[in-house]
């Protein structure tokens, strides 16, 4: 057995991404509707004509990994890959960026997981159809966690009929658990993960997850829709199921945590550059603000800052890698 410090253990997802651009998308608003504000149409028995396409990596704990091995953070990754080419590939872009991926699981039965990421308009935003494939059949041990001494585990999000079994594991570590819920998890819903954000020391959602989360509380689910326009309502209520330090994510509105304490805001950096494509800039945001946590000592409002300016240099960049920069 091999034991080595580390400062994260990502556990989650990877993939490969298939990357489209179009023009022709038009935007659909329903205000009304506070978790699904936006839908992105195309004309019903359509052909659509495809500007530009590009293949990168992707996956929300190979996002993670990669920002945060970029940072100067000792990372190991957990992800399970197909024994295929979009595995290989995966597996050379952790290497080229000093990720550990000893814990690394290929699966002989299943291919690597992929995503085609559509973006479309003016504000480049992207709708994301995922097959999990492998990522589906992932695993996590005791003692996988125990042969590498971390203290902190990134969790992002998880699927496949196991994920509930991984969060035992995971959440009875000794460590602190930074935490992006994915939509499985937030359709269990709080009753199913009271336990889970009870031992969670930073829970990152985007302002849509952060509402679905709320909404899905006995509380919750007697409120107004113009009740879940209030981020401090929405931080106020997730911290109090537990987690240690909330932020929430608002695109253009930029970002709000709190610690219990403190509210928390940073607007977004002015853009100097186009916006290119969106994809991974949660997973960018999120990842640099743990480390900032951990890098600044627990400054908060010094950590948002980083990690809104690393996604603004990621959002120039196609792909959810790219664009990455070092800001701790």
């Amino acid at each position: 057995m091999f034991r080595k410090k580390y400062d994260f253990v990502v556990i989650g997802a990877a993939t490969r991404d298939y990357m489209f651009y179009d023009r022709a998308a038009k935007f659909l608003f329903t205000p009304a509707d506070p978790t699904r504000q936006r839908s992105l149409c195309f004309e019903y028995g359509a052909k659509v004509s495809l500007d530009e396409t590009y293949v990168s990596n992707g996956g929300g704990a190979a996002n993670a990994a990669v920002n945060l091995a970029l940072q100067g953070f000792r990372t190991a990754a957990v992800v399970r890959l197909g024994d295929d080419e979009a595995g290989r590939e995966i597996l050379k872009n952790f290497a080229a960026h000093e990720v550990d991926t000893r814990l690394v699981q290929r699966d002989e039965k299943a291919m690597t997981g992929f995503s085609f990421v559509l973006t479309a308009g003016q504000e480049q935003e992207h709708v994301i159809f995922t097959n999990r494939a492998a990522n589906n059949r992932l695993t996590v041990s005791p003692q996988t966690l125990q042969q590498f001494k971390a203290p902190w585990i990134y969790l992002s999000s998880l699927s496949g009929p196991s994920w509930r079994k991984i969060f035992e594991t995971v959440f009875s570590a000794p460590a602190n658990i930074a935490w992006n819920p994915g939509s499985q998890q937030l359709l269990a819903g709080t009753a199913a993960l009271k336990k889970y954000l009870g031992r969670t020391a930073v829970l990152a959602l985007n302002q849509d997850e952060a509402i679905g989360l709320v909404k899905s509380s006995p509380a919750g689910q007697e409120l107004p829709a113009s009740r879940f326009s209030n981020v401090r309502f929405l931080l106020k209520t997730l911290q109090a199921f537990g987690p240690k330090v909330v932020v929430i994510t608002r695109g253009k509105a930029g970002a709000n945590a709190y610690d219990g304490r403190t509210y928390y805001y940073q607007k977004i950096v002015s853009a100097q550059r186009k916006v290119v494509d969106t994809t991974g800039v949660g997973d960018c945001f999120n990842s640099t603000f743990v480390g900032g946590l951990v890098r600044f000592s627990g400054d908060i409002q010094r950590s948002l800052g980083a990690a809104i300016a690393n996604g603004a240099s990621l959002i120039t960049k196609i792909g959810a890698q790219q664009g990455l920069k070092k800001v701790l």
